[in-house]
């Protein structure tokens, strides 16, 4: 034996455990994809049915948040698990040599990178169309305005520029888009600047014709209120995002997992659970037939 040989044989056994299928590949992470969409589906139309409509954040449950996020999770967990399974009970081992759970694993986790790229595209192209559907059109009236922070404080500026429109005429572009940056600041580190709550105090009181006390006490209320809808917005947005890549973090793990445990189930090393085990009698018949 020269000593080529045994440099060939390991590079060989390298070779092998690079070795990737594609068809079960592609399968587990339409499967995937599919699974995640119907089950995202239902949450959002639960979602829908207990959440309010209003656009304003201070009725925003951090209870219900929370559920959303560990849903997402829940569903990260089941949809990658079948997609690494339906790949790993696909793919045939090509060699003795290579390292089966390795490329389990490995066609697990590009069934979770394909599973997530087509889960983000899809996500791209559903997301602009919610706005326009009859259940998220109530909850985002203001979504074509221009105004900044529209979304998050409309129903206070609102309030702010309340018996104004009879004083205007109802033309307020600038003076509420004025006012939405004024009271963005209340959520920075230093808060409104007592210049800005002075000068928007005026405005106020010459948009609504109030007096002088009562248009600063309604810059402090609504200011407030402006605050706490941020406050909450930001909250709810920083849980849902960490949940979210959570829930992408669990999914790579489940779906290893997954297609490991469905090689040891493929080449017999486990017993099969009943719950998983559809074809016994098949299998019995053609190992007998086999031998």
């Amino acid at each position: 034996m020269t000593l080529s040989e045994p440099s060939a044989r390991s590079e060989q056994a390298v070779a092998h455990g690079f070795r990737l299928n594609w068809g079960p590949v592609i399968a587990g992470a339409i499967a995937a994809s599919a699974l995640a969409f119907v089950l995202n589906s239902f949450g959002l139309a639960i979602g829908l049915a207990i959440s309010s409509a209003s656009p304003a954040w201070r009725d925003t449950s951090f209870a219900l948040v929370l559920l959303s996020g560990l849903y997402l999770v829940l569903v990260a967990l089941a949809s990658y698990g079948l997609g690494g399974y339906i790949a790993g009970r696909m793919r045939r081992r090509s060699d003795p040599s290579e390292l089966p759970e390795f490329q389990d694993g490995m066609h697990g986790l590009l069934v979770w990178g394909i599973a997530t790229l087509l889960a983000g595209l899809i996500a791209a192209m559903t997301v602009p169309l919610l706005p326009r559907t009859p259940g998220m059109a109530a909850g985002t009236p203001q979504a074509a305005s221009s105004v900044p922070g529209e979304g998050l404080i409309g129903f206070e500026l609102d309030r702010l520029f309340r018996g104004s429109e009879r004083r205007t005429g109802g033309d307020l572009s600038y003076d509420r888009a004025e006012a939405a940056r004024i009271l963005l600041t209340t959520s920075s580190h230093s808060g409104m600047d007592p210049t800005d709550r002075a000068y928007l105090a005026k405005l106020v009181a010459a948009d609504t014709g109030t007096a002088a006390p009562d248009a600063e006490r309604r810059v402090d209320e609504v200011a407030a209120r402006a605050k706490q809808d941020i406050s909450r917005a930001r909250s709810s947005a920083v849980i849902l995002a960490f949940m979210a890549g959570a829930a992408a973090l669990l999914g790579a793990i489940a779906a290893w997992a997954a297609a490991v445990t469905a090689g040891r189930y493929r080449d017999g090393q486990e017993a099969i659970p009943a719950l998983w085990d559809w074809g016994s009698e098949s299998r019995s018949l053609f190992s007998k037939n086999t031998r």
